[in-house]
């Protein structure tokens, strides 16, 4: 077969998996690589597009008369949102980075490296988060369609607070082994109107699905808090110790098992480990 029949020569065509792999690989170097400031930076900017992506789940699901999954879908339609930006706009997201166990598992990486990326990146997207849950509270775009979007953030975070901690860490795996397919996907993308494309069936899956992400959590739950007291509806078990407990730690030790064992190692171990002659 001539270079001209191989269909990975086209400039429009995705990469071949084998090539995906390598160039994970290198994206990770590159991300272990960033000075703390400029990680910092771009996790902030992270933690805020999820969090828009999360506002406009909450808008597009509130009132909706299609049904449960219909409505679903469309309002993870409308999660995508934030990885598009993150990927398109070159943010730093800690889910995404949990494919540095690549470069990793290939020793481009060392530990240190990487555990340093995962702190600062998650640091920094859970204060991203939170400046969005200061500024989407006090702007009271949460008292949209009658309070309807208020009482719909009140209902997510509660129900995300109520998860016992096994729930709540397996669903964190199914949702990263989707959003580092997601990223995976992008990786062997060739134009940002592919990179959406990939995007929007993976993320509109887990949210579909009910799985749980950390980054998302960082925002809803908050803000279903802050909203929460505002109101005066009191939603049993909501409360700062909740999320942080029942939530935020066990889903976020779900996302880095689904994303850096489930997906980033097990691809390693397919196409980068080595082999004997």
């Amino acid at each position: 077969m001539s270079a001209s029949d191989d269909p990975t020569s086209r400039g429009f065509d995705a990469y071949a998996p084998r090539q995906i792999a390598a160039r994970a690989e290198q994206v990770g170097i590159e991300k272990a690589s960033l000075d703390a400031l400029t990680m910092l930076v771009l996790a902030v900017l992270a933690g805020a597009f999820i969090s828009l992506g999360a506002q406009l789940f909450a808008a597009v699901v509130t009132g909706s008369a299609f049904g449960f999954g219909p409505t679903r879908l469309l309002g993870g339609v409308g999660f995508s949102l934030g990885l598009v930006l993150v990927i398109a706009g070159g943010a730093e997201l800690f889910t995404g980075n949990n494919l540095l166990t690549m470069a990793w598992a290939s020793r481009k990486v060392t530990t240190r490296a990487l555990l340093r990326n995962w702190a600062i990146v998650y640091v920094g997207n859970f204060l991203g988060a939170l400046g969005t849950v200061f500024i989407v509270f006090y702007s009271g775009v949460w008292r949209v369609g009658d309070g309807g979007i208020g009482s719909t953030l009140v209902t997510i975070a509660a129900a995300k607070s109520s998860l016992g901690f096994v729930e709540a860490t397996l669903r964190g795996v199914l949702c990263n082994a989707l959003v580092c397919l997601a990223v995976w996907l992008c990786i062997g993308a060739r134009s940002t109107v592919d990179k959406i494309a990939a995007i929007l069936l993976p993320i509109s899956g887990f949210v579909a699905c009910g799985y749980e992400h950390c980054v998302a959590n960082m925002y809803f739950v908050p803000l279903g808090i802050l909203v929460n007291g505002a109101t005066g509806e009191r939603a049993a078990g909501l409360g700062w110790g909740a999320f942080f407990w029942s939530s935020l730690a066990p889903v976020t030790l779900g996302n880095v098992f689904g994303g850096a064992l489930m997906v980033g190692l097990v691809y390693w171990f397919v196409y980068l480990r080595p082999r004997r002659a």
